[in-house]
C-alpha cells in the first residue's frame, strides 16, 4: 500500500474494474431475490448538485447492502427528457445563432433537440459515476427513447378510452415567459406587496354605484359579471341588476352566489371567468360569456379596446390612471397576498381559460389512497403519508398538455374535414365518420411528468410482459426528497396501481435538503451552492459520502458542514495507517490456517465479540433504512475499539516474532478489519475495496463478497464483561483528569485494587492505560494498605482506582468532586431502595428485574462506602 491514502489515485481505476467485470449487472435468478430500485431521472439539462448527490449515495449504500447480502440487486438508471427546461436550452442556443424555434419550424427543431441531448444529455450520467453509483449502466432508459414512449401512448389510449382523459376549456396557469400551461404543483407562492384596488362600477339605471375591489384591476376589460352573496343585506334590492363595466361600456349583470364572502372588501365582487379559477366556476353556474382578454404572451388582445397590444403591467397602470380621471377609483391599499410563479422562471402566472388535455383524477386517486392505507407501500418516516393523503383527497384534475415541441406529442388526431378526433398510436388513414383521409395531430405535448409518473414499470418492459418485468416488478424502494411527493411519487402510485395492478414500489424513502451552514436553502440566487464534484477533486468521493450520509436521518433537512468532509478525510487516513500498520506486522508467508482459536486471549475474544454485535446492529439499522445510525456505529468501532484499543493492546505480541499468540493477533486483526470494510463499503465503496483487496479476503470484489452475518460461536459475552470494565476504568481515570485540568503530558502511574483475578487482566491492559489514560505504569494489589493517600480515587464494578498525583492536584477540590460523586451514589441507593421496599415491585415485577435491582444495590453500597472511606482519608 502506498503511504498516504490518495482517492483521486485509485477511484477511476476501481470503478472501471467494477464496470469491465459487470459487478453491476442484476440477472433474473430463481434461486434470489430481486431488489430493485428505480433511480429518480435526473434532467438531461442537469448538472450534478447537493440534493443529487445525497439522493444518489442513498440508493447506492441501500443496492450495495442488499448485492452482498445476496440479493439479485437492481438499480435502474436514466434520464428525463424535461421537455420546459430542455426546449429552454435549445431556444436559447438557436437565439445564439440569430434562429427561433417558429423560423426553422418543428421537425428541424426536434433535430436540434436530438443532437442537443446526444451532445450534453449524458453529463449528468458521468458524473453519478464519479459519485460511484453501482448502477446497471447496461438496462439505462430515457423518457423518450422508443420503449418508454410506446408505453405513454399506450397510457394515454387506455385512459382516453376509459373516459379519464378528456379534452375541454379550463382555467389553466400560463406561463407568459415559457409560453406554455403548466400543473398546478409546477406553481410556487410566494408572499408579494399589492394593491387592493377600490374600483367604482356605475348602475345602468344611474342610480349609483357597486364598489369592487381587486388585486389585478387590467382583467376588469374580461369582467361579464358582478357577484354578491345571496344573504348579504347591503345588495338584496341590486341583485338582478345590471352594472356597465367601465372603460368598456359592457352590460353586465349583478348575480347572487354563495361564492361570495361578504366580510372581505365591499361584499361585491368582479367576474371575470376567463381569468379566475373562481370566477370560471361561478360563470359555469349562471352561465356567463368567457372573455379573454390576454394573448399567451401576456400582452392585451383584441377584447381589451384601446389598450390591446398593451403589456398586462403597462395595462394595469394605464386602466388605473384612466379610473382615476373618470371617479371611479375610490381608493387603493396596500395588501400582501399570495402571487403564483412559474417554478422553472419564476414569472408570475396568469389564470387564463385555454383549451387544454386533462386526466380526471378522482377514479384514480381513490384506488391510490387505499393502497397507502393498507400499507402495501409505506412512506418513511410515516409522518409524510399524511402530505400525499392531504393532497390526493382533494386532488383536482391535471392539465396534461403542454404548448411545447419537445417531448411526447399528444397522439390526438383531428379530421380536417369533419372535426372528428381519433386518439391513436398513428395516424389514421381514413375518418370513420366522413372517410377523409386528412389529418392533422395536435401539436401540444404531454406534461413532462405524465411519462416520469410510468418510469418504475415502463423502464422494465412494459406494457409487454418482459421477463424483467415479471422478476423486478414491483420495486422495493423509492428515494426521494420530499419537495416531489406530489409532482412524482403519487402520481407513479396511481399510474401503477391503474395500469399495473400493484404499487410501484413497497417503501418510500424521504431524505431532507442539503442546507448551507447558516440552514438556508442552497440556491443561485444566494450564491450558497456547494459543487459536489469540486468536493470530490479535492477530498475524494468517499469523504463527500461520509459527509452526506453521517448525521443524516429519514426525512430532516442537514446543513452542509465543511468541517465534516475534512473530519471524513481524517477517517478514512486513519483506516488507511490502521491497515497499513496491519499488513507491515504480517509475515510474508501468513497462514491463517495454522490458528489455534484456544490461544485467543481475553482481547481477542472482546472484539471478536464487539465486531459480531456491530454486524448485527447495523445490519437491522440498514433494513430499517437508518443510514446515518448504522455509519455512526461503524465509525466509532473502527475508530475507538480497533484502532485506538485493540491495536494498542496487540501491538507487544507483534513486535515479539516469537510469541506463540503472534498469528493469533494477525488473524483477529485482519478478520475484524476484513468485516469492518464490508460494513463500511456501501458508505465509502473505494477505499474499502482497495484495503479489502490488500488484506487476505475472500471475494474477487469486495462489493460481491457475502455480507457478514451474526455468528453465535463468536458470542463472548464474559470476555466483553472483562474488557467493557477496563474501558470503563480508562473512562473514569480520563475523567478525574479532565475535572482536575491535569495535561495529558503529565504522566501518573495508576494503582488497581481488586482481588486477584482480576489481576492478569489489568497487566495486559497496561499499555492500553499508557495511552488512553496517561498513565506511565501500572500496580496491581489486593491490599490498599500501602496506597499513598494522597491519591485521587474512583471506582468501577469490583476495581478501586488510585492515581498518586502528589503535586498536581488540589485536595480541597478533590473532596469536593468525591462528594458529588457520592451524593449521585446516595441518590442511586436511594432509588434503588425505593424500589425494593414496594411490595408491589417485589411481588409482581419479573423476578429478573427485581435480581437486577438487588445487584444493583450491592454493587452501589460497595461504591458508596469506598468513596466515603476514601473522603474521611483525605481529609485526615
Amino acid at each position: 500500500m502506498e503511504k498516504t491514502f490518495e482517492p483521486q489515485k485509485i477511484e477511476k481505476r476501481i470503478y472501471d474494474t467494477w464496470v469491465e467485470k459487470g459487478y453491476f449487472k442484476a440477472h433474473i435468478d430463481s434461486n434470489k431475490k430481486p431488489f430493485t430500485i428505480v433511480i429518480p431521472p435526473p434532467n438531461i439539462t442537469g448538472q450534478l448538485h447537493m440534493g443529487h448527490a445525497l439522493d444518489n449515495t442513498i440508493q447506492d449504500i441501500i443496492i450495495r447492502f442488499k448485492r452482498m447480502q445476496g440479493y439479485s440487486a437492481l438499480w435502474l438508471p436514466g434520464t428525463d427528457h424535461a421537455s420546459i427546461a430542455t426546449e429552454a436550452k435549445i431556444v436559447e442556443k438557436l437565439a445564439s445563432e440569430g434562429l427561433t424555434k417558429e423560423k426553422i419550424g418543428r421537425e428541424k427543431f426536434l433535430e436540434y433537440a436530438w443532437e442537443w441531448k446526444e451532445t450534453y444529455g449524458g453529463k449528468i450520467i458521468n458524473q453519478l459515476k464519479r459519485l460511484g453509483c453501482s448502477c446497471d449502466w447496461d438496462r439505462e432508459r430515457f423518457t423518450m427513447d422508443e420503449g418508454l414512449s410506446n408505453a405513454v401512448l399506450e397510457v394515454f389510449i387506455r385512459l382516453y378510452n376509459k373516459g379519464l382523459i378528456y379534452r375541454g376549456e379550463r382555467i389553466t396557469n400560463w406561463c407568459t415567459k415559457c409560453n406554455t400551461s403548466i400543473s398546478d404543483i409546477e406553481v410556487e407562492y410566494e408572499e408579494q406587496d399589492g394593491h387592493l384596488w377600490h374600483i367604482k362600477y356605475p348602475l345602468k339605471d344611474g342610480d349609483g354605484y357597486v364598489t369592487i375591489a381587486t388585486t389585478r384591476p387590467e382583467t376588469m376589460l374580461g369582467d361579464t359579471a358582478v357577484a354578491v352573496n345571496p344573504e348579504d343585506e347591503r345588495y338584496k334590492d341590486l341583485i338582478g341588476k345590471t352594472l356597465v363595466l367601465p372603460l368598456v361600456d359592457r352590460e353586465i349583470p349583478i348575480i347572487a352566489d354563495d361564492y361570495v364572502d361578504a366580510e372581505f372588501g365591499t361584499g361585491a365582487v368582479k367576474i371575470t371567468p376567463a381569468h379566475d379559477p373562481n370566477d370560471f366556476e361561478v360563470g359555469m353556474r349562471h352561465d356567463l360569456p368567457l372573455i379573454r382578454i390576454m394573448d399567451d404572451r401576456g400582452f392585451i388582445n383584441e377584447n381589451g379596446g384601446k389598450y390591446a397590444g398593451m403589456d398586462r403591467y403597462e395595462a394595469r397602470k394605464q386602466i388605473v390612471e384612466d379610473l382615476k380621471e373618470l371617479g371611479l377609483l375610490e381608493k387603493i391599499e396596500d395588501h400582501k397576498h399570495n402571487v403564483g410563479t412559474c417554478q422553472r422562471c419564476a414569472t408570475v402566472v396568469e389564470p387564463v381559460i385555454s383549451k387544454q388535455w386533462f386526466v380526471k383524477m378522482k377514479p384514480l386517486a381513490e384506488p391510490a389512497i387505499k393502497v397507502v392505507r393498507d400499507g402495501k407501500t409505506k412512506f418513511i418516516p410515516e409522518r409524510f403519508a399524511k402530505i400525499y393523503f392531504n393532497w390526493m383527497e382533494n386532488i383536482q384534475d391535471w392539465c396534461i398538455s403542454r404548448q411545447l415541441w419537445w417531448g411526447h406529442r399528444i397522439p390526438a388526431y383531428y379530421c380536417q374535414k369533419c372535426g372528428e378526433v381519433v386518439v391513436a398510436k398513428e395516424m389514421p388513414e381514413k375518418c370513420a365518420k366522413c372517410g377523409h383521409d386528412k389529418f392533422e395531430q395536435d401539436p401540444d405535448t404531454l406534461d413532462t411528468w405524465f411519462s416520469s409518473a410510468l418510469w418504475p414499470f415502463s423502464t422494465l418492459g412494459w406494457p409487454e410482459e418482459t421477463e424483467d418485468l415479471k422478476y423486478f416488478y414491483p420495486t422495493d424502494v423509492l428515494v426521494t426528497a420530499y419537495d416531489i411527493i406530489f409532482f412524482w411519487v403519487a402520481r407513479m402510485i396511481f399510474s401503477a396501481v391503474e395500469q399495473t395492478n400493484e404499487v410501484p414500489f413497497r417503501h418510500v424513502l424521504i431524505h431532507g435538503l442539503i442546507r448551507d451552514e447558516q440552514g438556508r436553502k442552497m440556491s443561485k440566487s444566494l450564491g450558497n451552492g456547494i459543487d459536489p464534484l469540486e468536493v470530490i477533486d479535492e477530498y475524494g468521493t468517499d469523504a463527500l459520502r461520509f459527509t452526506l450520509i453521517s448525521g443524516n436521518s429519514p426525512g430532516n433537512d442537514q446543513r452542509y458542514l465543511p468541517q465534516k468532509t475534512i473530519a471524513a478525510r481524517n477517517f478514512a487516513n486513519k483506516i488507511w495507517n490502521a491497515t497499513r500498520f496491519v499488513l507491515l506486522n504480517f509475515d510474508e508467508d501468513v497462514d491463517f490456517s495454522k490458528v489455534d482459536r484456544n490461544k485467543f486471549t481475553v482481547y481477542d475474544k472482546w472484539i471478536l465479540s464487539a465486531s459480531n454485535n456491530l454486524v448485527k446492529e447495523v445490519t437491522e439499522n440498514l433494513n430499517k433504512y437508518e443510514l446515518g445510525i448504522a455509519l455512526g456505529k461503524v465509525y466509532d468501532f473502527i475508530w475507538d475499539v480497533y484502532c485506538d484499543r485493540y491495536i494498542e493492546i496487540v501491538k507487544p505480541r507483534l513486535f515479539d516474532k516469537e510469541n506463540e499468540k503472534r498469528l493469533e493477533a494477525q488473524y483477529v486483526l485482519n478478520e475484524v478489519l476484513v468485516k469492518c470494510m464490508k460494513l463500511l463499503h456501501p458508505f465509502m465503496p473505494f477505499i474499502t475495496e482497495e484495503i479489502y483487496q490488500s488484506l487476505i479476503h475472500d471475494s474477487e470484489s469486495i462489493m460481491i463478497s457475502k455480507w457478514p452475518e451474526f455468528d453465535e460461536s463468536h458470542v463472548f459475552a464474559e470476555e466483553e464483561e472483562k474488557v467493557n470494565t477496563v474501558i470503563q476504568a480508562i473512562r473514569s481515570i480520563r475523567n478525574i483528569r479532565a475535572e482536575m485540568n491535569v495535561p495529558p503530558s503529565r504522566k501518573a502511574g495508576i494503582i488497581f485494587v481488586t482481588d486477584e483475578s482480576k489481576f492478569a487482566l489489568l497487566q495486559d491492559s497496561e499499555p492500553l492505560f499508557n495511552r488512553l489514560a496517561s498513565a506511565n505504569g501500572i500496580r496491581t494489589t489486593s491490599d490498599r494498605s500501602d496506597v499513598p493517600e494522597n491519591s485521587a480515587t474512583a471506582v468501577v464494578p469490583g476495581i478501586e482506582i488510585f492515581i498518586p498525583l502528589e503535586e498536581l492536584i488540589d485536595f480541597e477540590k478533590e473532596i469536593e468532586r468525591l462528594e458529588k460523586e457520592l451524593e449521585n451514589l446516595k441518590d442511586e441507593l436511594d432509588r434503588v431502595n425505593k424500589k425494593l421496599s414496594n411490595e408491589n415491585f417485589v411481588k409482581k415485577a419479573p423476578e429478573n428485574i427485581v435480581e437486577e435491582e438487588r445487584k444493583k444495590k450491592e454493587k452501589y453500597t460497595e461504591m458508596y462506602n469506598n468513596v466515603l472511606e476514601r473522603i474521611k482519608i483525605l481529609k485526615k
